[in-house]
């Protein structure tokens, strides 16, 4: 159809300009008319009709219900026998004393494990801490294996700290344990103080590798995925490369000796570092 419309200025135009505007369009009635179901939608007076049909709705709806009756028949839910499902089955607890967060999946033994672990973490810190103070000592005093020890200690902690984010991020409690006194003395008559401190660094490594390995063990008796996979992506990983690393200091230490000029070079390169 062909719709003409003219415009008159108010005032005179210019002599350059037409004294009359014609603008001039056509619409097309099919470009206007759209299809819903089938069925076109009437265009009048170059509105859209307000007589319109909803077959769309009526096909959808038979889509979902040829889809309940399948899955019925294969022996899947309904849509809303699954919500009274997960309400029976996974109700919220009206007691603030309990966790809202914890799922059947995480057992108690698996809290228990991981409430072991961050004491180990901490003891852990705990002894590289004084091996920190030891050699920062004034008639020892060697900086860099000083501030190797305690990066350790800090690094430690932190893993004790990401255990209890994850125990309470599961819906677990936090409950800390004693700590046991390390040693103050790291001089060995034989090894000196910096190969030994470092052999029982790699010791403290190892043991902490198989403990998280105890634990990963733990969780895979329960059947909790989320917690082996939290176990093999955040801790055990750089556990391998911490064992590693105090691997190759040993390994340097015990080509050296225990001559002083050596273990200070030793120092000022991990100082350096």
């Amino acid at each position: 159809r062909l719709f003409s419309f003219r415009v008159r200025p108010a005032r005179s135009p210019p002599s350059h300009v037409p004294h009359t505007l014609t603008m001039s369009f056509a619409l097309s009635s099919c470009a206007l008319s759209s299809v819903v179901g089938g069925k076109r939608a009437s265009v009048t007076g170059g509105h859209l009709g307000k007589k319109t049909t909803a077959p769309r709705r009526a096909a959808i709806s038979s889509l979902v219900t040829r889809a309940a009756v399948g899955a019925d028949k294969q022996g899947a839910l309904k849509p809303f026998e699954a919500i009274v499902e997960a309400k029976s089955q996974h109700p919220v607890s009206d007691n603030r004393s309990n966790s809202f967060a914890r799922t059947p999946h995480f057992h108690a033994t698996c809290e228990a494990a991981l409430n072991e672990q961050i004491n180990i973490e901490y003891n852990i810190s705990y002894i590289y801490h004084s091996m920190f103070a030891y050699f920062a000592r004034d008639n020892v005093f060697l900086p860099g294996i000083s501030a190797h020890f305690r990066k350790e200690s800090v690094e430690e902690r932190g893993h004790a700290e990401l255990l209890m984010n994850y125990q309470i991020q599961r819906g677990g409690r936090v409950e800390l344990q004693a700590i046991m006194p390390p040693q103050v003395d790291y001089d060995h008559p034989e090894k000196g103080d910096a190969l030994y401190a470092f052999e029982l660094s790699l010791s403290l490594e190892k043991l902490n590798n198989d403990r998280l390995i105890a634990l990963h063990k733990v969780a895979g008796a329960a059947d909790d995925a989320n917690m082996m996979d939290f176990i093999e992506g955040a801790l055990l990983a750089d556990q391998v490369k911490s064992i590693e690393e105090v691997s190759r200091f040993v390994g340097q230490l015990r080509r050296l000796g225990n001559k002083g000029d050596a273990v200070w070079h030793f120092d000022q390169a991990m100082l350096d570092a």
